[in-house]
């Protein structure tokens, strides 16, 4: 009797560990943090096309995750995708004028994020302004038509 409870326990430990390790991982992959934002400022960046970018998709720069998506809309002016970035406050005045925004993706599949390039600019930005340099996101389904279609004309 003693062993049966025992064995109950340990699998019911077990169960639940497994149980909040999918939640983790369900949570990563979404991009959904219980980290409570610091100081934050905006900036905004305009794509031609914006591909499969997600607002809560992160932004970077050389590698490490600087600020998100917050929102994404249509620019009724130029009919571009309008891309509004929340960047850790550290950075606000310390990026150049010339900042380039690419649409980057992990992986060959995976997802996509903004990578921000600093320029040289003496100017710099501040909460509210355009990043004017920007690169529009590869996507696959265009590459492979382009391919396939270099194929049939050789």
């Amino acid at each position: 009797m003693k062993r049966s409870k025992t064995m109950e326990l340990g699998v019911g430990l077990f169960m639940l560990a497994g149980i909040l390790g999918l939640l983790f991982l369900g949570l990563r992959v979404s991009g959904l943090t219980f980290n409570v934002p610091g100081d934050t400022f905006r900036l905004e960046a305009n794509f031609a096309n914006i591909g499969s970018l997600k607002p809560r998709a992160r932004v970077t720069m050389s590698g490490v995750t600087v600020g998100r998506v917050t929102a994404i809309e249509l620019d009724r002016d130029w009919y571009d995708a309008r891309v509004i970035l929340e960047l850790d406050a550290e950075l606000e005045g310390k990026l150049a004028r010339d900042t380039t925004a690419a649409i980057l993706t992990a992986g060959l599949l995976g997802e996509q994020y903004i990578g921000l390039t600093v320029g040289g600019d003496p100017e710099m930005l501040v909460d509210g302004d355009t990043i004017r340099d920007t690169q529009s996101a590869l996507v696959l389904e265009e590459l492979i038509q382009q391919f396939v279609s270099n194929m049939v004309s050789d």
